[in-house]
């Protein structure tokens, strides 16, 4: 079953809920409780594995990371990537590095509230759709309007995936 608690009424405490709301982004929080995949993310969530986001933590070098927004049913292309970015040499860190540069857990993982402000690149398919990534807890997802948080996170699109 589907639970979306409007955010006014919303008894959960959070970095990245308060983030969206200062932020003044229209959102809906939706609780949907435990998943094992992607997939089973979607279909809890009741939206396409596309609009499911993968917010995933990149590192640039020793203290520099940056968000990418991945759609679900997609992956980083690296080759993509270190062009864009000028990088010869990217990485993802361990979950525990990524817990300690985001202040979130894999899985939870969402540039709203973050630790540090870090970069956001959002892959160019989400532009124009409706998206749901994570809310900093596990089983609770966040609803938002792509180009909207992009906006607002000062972010950039790029075309940085490829198919899984």
């Amino acid at each position: 079953m589907l639970l979306i608690i409007a955010p006014r009424y919303c008894d959960l405490v959070s970095a990245a809920l308060t983030a969206v709301s200062l932020l003044g982004i229209d959102h809906r929080v939706i609780r949907h409780g435990a998943v094992a995949s992607v997939e089973q993310a979607a279909e809890a969530q009741g939206v396409e594995v596309r609009d499911l986001v993968k917010t995933l933590v990149v590192r640039r070098s020793d203290d520099h990371y940056l968000f990418v927004l991945v759609p679900g049913d997609r992956q980083i292309s690296w080759p993509k990537l270190r062009t864009l970015l000028g990088a010869n040499r990217l990485s993802m860190p361990s979950a525990s590095v990524a817990k300690d540069v985001t202040g979130y857990e894999r899985g939870t993982i969402t540039p709203f509230g973050s630790l540090r402000a870090w970069p956001v690149i959002a892959d160019e398919r989400l532009q124009g759709r409706t998206i749901n990534l994570g809310a900093g807890e596990r089983g609770i997802g966040l609803q938002v309007a792509a180009d909207e948080a992009v906006a607002a996170l000062q972010a950039i699109w790029a075309d940085v995936t490829e198919p899984n």
